[in-house]
Order: C-alpha cells, then sequence, then structure tokens
C-alpha cells in the first residue's frame, strides 16, 4: 500500500475532499495532528508527503512550535525525492524550507472562488500537465510567496502576479489556493474568520453558496491533481519496494 504522510495544521483545515481522492487512487493516509503535537516522523517511512493549510503565519514558530518540524519534513522529502505537496499555509512553509520567502499580499487578502491563472510551463511539469486549464479553486490567503527558492518556477499566477502555484524544487510543488476543501469546510472557515469575509466583501452566505454551486467544477478541476499526485507516490512506491526485494 502505498502510504502519504500528512501534517495538518488547524482542526479547521483537514485532507477533505483531497484525502478521499487520495484514498481512491490507493493511497494510505498518516495524518498527524501537528497542533496537537502530534509526532511528524521521517518521510523515509513514507511514499509522499502533503502539507495542508491553516491560519497561522508560515513563520510564526513562537507561536505554532511545530513548524520547524514541517520545514524539516519538506526539505527531507526534497532530498528523497519524495513527491510532496504543500497547501496554502503548506505551500508557503516548502518555500521558505528551500530558500524562499513569505509576505502579505500587497493587493489585501484574497477569498473566494477563483480563477487560476496557468503558464504554459505546465506542459512540461510532470504534476500538473495534465490538469491545468481555465478552471477555478477556492482561495483563501492573505500571505503569498515573494521569493521562490533556487530553480523554482512558477506554474500558475493570479491577477497581480501573485504566485498561484510553482515547482518549488524537483519533486515539491506547492499551490495556494484550496484544493481539497467544499461548502462544508468553507463554512467552518466563513465561522472563524469573519474578519477575511468582511474584507473579502462578501457575506459568509455568499461564499459557502459560490463553493457550492461549483462542487462539480471544483471536483472536475482537482480530483485529477490527487490522481496525478497518487501516481507519482505509488511510482516511487514501487521503486522502493524493488529496490527492498
Amino acid at each position: 500500500m502505498t502510504r502519504v504522510l500528512v501534517v495538518q495544521h488547524d482542526p479547521t483545515c483537514p485532507p477533505a475532499l483531497f484525502g478521499t481522492w487520495l484514498e481512491e487512487a490507493g493511497c494510505r493516509l498518516d495524518v498527524r495532528r501537528a497542533h496537537l503535537g502530534e509526532e511528524q516522523p521521517s518521510v523515509r517511512q513514507y511514499d509522499g508527503l502533503l502539507v495542508l493549510g491553516g491560519a497561522m503565519d508560515a513563520d510564526d514558530d513562537a507561536g505554532c512550535p511545530w513548524l520547524p518540524a514541517t520545514r524539516d519534513r519538506i526539505r527531507e522529502a526534497a532530498l528523497l525525492g519524495a513527491p510532496t505537496l504543500g497547501i496554502c499555509l503548506g505551500h508557503q512553509l516548502a518555500a521558505i524550507a528551500l530558500g524562499g520567502t513569505v509576505a502579505r499580499r500587497e493587493a489585501g487578502p484574497q477569498i473566494g472562488v477563483l480563477d487560476v491563472g496557468w503558464g504554459c510551463e505546465v506542459l512540461l511539469d510532470p504534476l500538473v500537465d495534465r490538469i491545468a486549464g481555465e478552471g477555478r479553486a477556492v482561495h483563501w490567503n492573505q500571505d503569498v510567496v515573494v521569493g521562490l527558492p533556487p530553480e523554482a518556477e512558477v506554474l500558475a499566477r493570479g491577477p497581480h502576479g501573485e504566485v498561484q502555484a510553482a515547482r518549488l524544487a524537483r519533486t515539491v510543488w506547492g499551490v495556494q489556493f484550496h484544493p481539497e476543501v467544499d461548502g462544508e469546510v468553507v463554512a467552518t472557515w466563513t465561522a472563524v474568520d469573519a474578519g477575511g469575509v468582511h474584507a473579502a466583501g462578501l457575506t459568509a452566505e455568499e461564499l459557502v453558496s459560490q463553493t457550492r454551486a461549483a462542487a462539480e467544477e471544483l471536483t472536475d478541476a482537482w480530483r485529477p491533481l490527487a490522481q496525478a499526485f497518487a501516481r507519482m507516490a505509488r511510482g516511487r512506491s514501487a521503486a522502493n519496494g524493488a529496490l527492498w526485494e
């Protein structure tokens, strides 16, 4: 069985749909709730690493003392060549871990079901080449990656040029948006981030409604990303199995 280590930072940011899609694709998830003090084991025990989102800043080590360990796991995964995907906060943590920088988005928070601006670089990317199109995704962030790690490649940009998706190392990817969430998850976010909702100029009801209305579109757009990640993890699992035989 292909094993994927999942690092969760926030009770309101579970693997959700992405976890379901990975399991459907033959992966077994080991979800470690880092915010509760659960250990983040060595990536050597796994075939892939998924780092989820959260409300905290990516460099808030004082308030979230598990973040250095998460960045260590990302660096370890990069060195091992283990497929790694960071979502929102996870994307920012991966960028910092590999030598990049994160800051507040100059245009302010971006929240809602918004376009993803894929670039031509995706045509040669082993993870997203099959899924890039004109689809939308749920966005909910105030920080963005402003400095990329060495040799990183931007795969998608937002309307103000901010990084929406990037290949941060040979086997490490990050997406600033949330391919994993549905209307139920968004409903929990509107309850805990009323300030963000107000800053976006929307109501909680509007955000939940637009997410639910786009459910089929979002599934069609992002289930293939989970499937592509699972294929890479299965490939690593098969290669490791051959080495161990």
